[in-house]
């Protein structure tokens, strides 16, 4: 009776895992048994067999030493006599994970633990000699592992970052088939909260069978992006598919977000504010505002109600009842404004202000100024055929791959590694951004090097209709730790500038004026005043473009909106010597506490411009067509 309470307990907990995977449940069974007993009996039915390829074909092939070539270096096959069946009630088989890690730490470990090296080196068919043995390990890994997340409540975003597996020799030897005749899906066995992979078979299998799966099984076999996503265990050449990029639906803008209400047109003229003896009240979620507004004009209250300007960190929504219920009250928020601040949406209304696509020589994508960018779950065909088609061409591959609505660098990966890049929308969804190859650099003394940097603009915004933004004359700049060269992209402090999360990384900080000074040093015939008009060119033409399409694609008016943004922004040196910026991406809500350490006055100002009109050309630049 006590086995049976333990089994029923087994399925009450796991129950959830096993039917979103399909486990059958004449399988569930012998499952708990296996796992109880800790049973790892796949060798009895099933053998593990080395492939021997044709020298010659090798040698013609050159896959020796092709970390690109997707042939299998094992295989699975059915070793019992009799077969296995699908509806045979013991034909569950534990599957061991080698290796767990997260991709930061992946170099670290193999590089610390001999051992897992030679292990992985098995696995994927590393020489155990060879010279570069671990960067080899790295870029064939992708062929071999997969990932879960755990989402449990009251995780940071760090804790929440993708796990990555690689399975051991029996599961890592599963090859892909269109047609498979088993499946392998992870199980959290709760009880030890240990993760394991398990394999079952869904066809009758005879003797000598290749034990196959469907690595792709949530994707249709006609599905498009299909022959993409196989990559890592297919060849497919795409090279000559079309790449060009279409702005997508009014549902695409609309899907995923919370519904939004915005004012009709005629109330959104300026409104006419009464005369003020008193101050303005202000309600702020964020405490770096409620330290440093400090202006008499302004007073500080303690809930919305009684507030005339709510500044607020929660997203807000309901924009036609503010202006029917409360016309005189401020919001620091604009509807749709979601449409420059998440990635993927950024790309599409930065590509409104090109007249065509790309140039058929260079393949550079327009406008200049926005990195080509690829959603890689709507897109990834298109990027697979605009990857190969650089590559034909001899051109630079490397690329950012960044989620859509996470910052400070979290689960963004460098490469360009194509098997890499496919498979990492496996762990939420992604863009792919061309990473800037040749990057405009800062000399920093103390570290004798050549470093990357970074441009942070704040930017005012009153109106969309016609647009009236602004830009803080003080700038931000935040830079890498480590000498810039286009290799090791696992190099944190090479290759990114935030170092304000990072452990124990250093923060350099240079303001803005001392910072002007250095760079008419280092690039005296690079005068940082046509730097800036191009930058503030760039950032009035992405905000036209965000009021082109009406809401949900674009940016709706709104007389009570006023918002503050951050633009992140590098500079790139193009083909013929230039200097030119590239648009990374704007941040709603950004840290501001760094702008106030600096400049005391800095949110006393910006609340004068925008909610008391009081124009102030020493700290603002108004943004215009021509950048002046």
């Amino acid at each position: 009776m006590d086995g049976i309470n333990k089994y029923n307990e087994f399925v009450a907990l796991h129950k959830p895992q096993l039917e979103s995977s399909s486990v059958p449940v004449h399988l569930w069974p012998a499952l708990y048994r296996k796992l109880t007993a800790d049973c790892f009996d796949a060798g009895e039915a099933l053998q593990l067999m080395l492939i021997d390829y044709d020298e010659d074909d090798d040698e013609e092939n050159n896959v020796n030493d092709d970390d690109d070539n997707t042939r299998p270096v094992f295989a699975l096959e059915v070793a019992r006599e009799e077969g296995i069946k699908a509806n045979d009630p013991q034909a569950i088989y534990l599957i061991d994970h080698a290796w767990t890690f997260r991709m930061n730490s992946a170099r670290q470990q193999l590089e610390q633990y001999p051992q897992l090296a030679d292990r992985l080196s098995a696995i994927t068919g590393v020489d155990l000699e060879h010279e570069q043995r671990i960067d080899k390990i790295l870029r064939r890994l992708w062929k071999y592992c997969h990932a879960y997340s755990i989402a449990s409540e009251g995780l940071s975003d760090e804790e929440r970052m993708p796990i990555w597996y690689v399975m051991d020799e029996v599961g890592s030897a599963v090859n892909h088939s269109d047609t498979p005749n088993f499946r392998l899906v992870p199980l959290l066995y709760l009880n030890t909260q240990t993760t394991y992979s398990i394999l079952f078979p869904i066809r009758d299998c005879e003797l000598g069978s290749p034990v196959t799966r469907d690595f792709v099984e949530y994707v249709s076999k006609d599905a498009p992006q299909r022959s993409a996503l196989l990559l890592p265990w297919r060849e497919a050449d795409l090279s000559d598919e079309s790449f060009l990029q279409v702005e997508p639906s009014v549902e695409y803008f609309a899907s995923g977000h919370i519904p939004e209400t915005y004012p009709k047109e005629d109330a959104t003229a300026a409104k006419v504010l009464p005369s003020r003896c008193n101050p303005l009240k202000v309600y702020a979620q964020y405490d770096v505002l409620r330290a440093h507004l400090t202006a008499p004009e302004f007073q500080l209250v303690d809930s919305e109600e009684e507030a005339d300007v709510m500044w607020l960190t929660s997203h807000y929504k309901s924009f036609a009842e503010l202006a029917e219920e409360t016309p005189h009250k401020f919001i620091n928020q604009f509807p749709f404004e979601y449409v420059i601040t998440i990635k993927d949406l950024l790309s599409i209304v930065g590509r409104r202000a090109a007249t065509e696509h790309h140039n058929a020589e260079t393949l550079d994508t327009y406008p200049s100024w926005l990195p080509t960018t690829y959603n890689l779950s709507t897109e990834l065909r298109e990027f697979v055929a605009y990857y190969q088609k650089r590559a034909t061409k001899g051109l630079d591959n490397h690329w950012i791959i960044k989620p859509w609505n996470l910052a400070r660098g979290l689960d963004t990966h460098i490469t360009d590694n194509i098997k890499q890049i496919v498979r990492l929308p496996a762990t939420g969804p992604k863009v792919a951004q061309k990473y800037i190859e040749r990057p405009v650099l800062f000399q920093r003394e103390e570290l004798q090097a050549q470093v990357k940097f970074d441009i942070r603009y704040v930017i005012l915004l009153k109106r969309v209709k016609p647009l009236e933004a602004y830009v803080h004359r003080k700038f931000f700049l935040r830079f890498a730790n480590r000498p810039f060269s286009l290799d090791h992209f696992d190099d944190y402090e090479k290759h990114y500038t935030v170092m304000n999360y990072q452990e124990q990384a250093q923060l350099h900080h240079i303001q803005c004026d001392d910072f002007l000074e250095l760079w008419q040093q280092q690039y005296p015939a690079n005068d940082w005043s046509v730097v800036e008009q191009q930058i503030c060119s760039m950032l009035y033409e992405v905000l036209q473009c965000a009021s082109k399409a009406p809401p949900p694609c674009g940016m709706a008016p709104c007389a009570q909106s006023r918002a503050l943004y951050a633009a992140d922004i590098m500079l790139s040196w193009t083909g013929n010597g230039t200097m030119e910026p590239k648009l990374l991406e704007i941040n709603w809500t950004p840290d501001c506490k760094r702008a106030c350490d600096y400049y005391p006055d800095f949110f006393n100002d910006i609340f004068k411009l925008l909610f008391l009109d009081e124009q102030n050309n020493e700290s603002f630049r108004l943004l215009t067509a021509e950048g002046q």
